[in-house]
């Protein structure tokens, strides 16, 4: 009796994770800005699928010249950069996503005052053999202004992952 509820409740546990493969991209999506938010290089390194292309003024190519690029943010005295997708969207067979969300970046002149930068990120995640998302092409780009407040609000939500 208690295999048969075991298998039983595996068996909905699966088709529930396998229901809605938008929460594991969103609870990717914040791992992976958690690893930036912790300093964690390894930890960021391991979300970049190992054809991953970063594009911004330029575009930065694999997980070796994007770690490159990205090191100020894990560096003590780095800028500290935070982003939540607030758009998860997959394809129906269930091997890309995108994810699209704010972006907040706190720099420090060299006083030591801090000052807000803001903007968006989108990042396109695909789905390994393994079952892991992996982000294969990430930009941003800064907003004039800060967003509303409701947005700026996403950053603040708890992880429920």
């Amino acid at each position: 009796m208690t295999k048969l509820l075991l298998t039983t409740v595996l068996i909905f546990l699966t088709s529930v994770a396998a229901a809605d493969p938008a929460a594991v991209v969103w609870c990717q999506e914040v791992a992976f800005s958690e690893s930036a938010e912790n300093k964690d290089i390894d930890a960021f390194r391991s979300f970049l699928d190992g054809d991953a292309r970063f594009v911004g003024s330029g575009v930065v190519r694999g997980p070796d010249e994007i770690v490159a690029a990205w090191q100020v943010f894990f560096s003590d005295d780095g800028p500290a950069i935070k982003w939540r997708p607030q758009f998860v969207e997959v394809l129906k067979d269930g091997k890309l996503a995108l994810t699209r969300g704010p972006y907040r970046m706190i720099v420090k002149d060299p006083e030591g005052n801090e000052a807000e930068r803001w903007g968006t990120f989108n990042s396109v995640w695909r789905r390994h053999v393994d079952g892991k998302w992996r982000v294969v092409f990430d930009a941003g780009d800064t907003a004039a202004s800060p967003p509303d407040e409701k947005t700026q609000a996403l950053l603040q939500q708890e992880n429920d992952c």
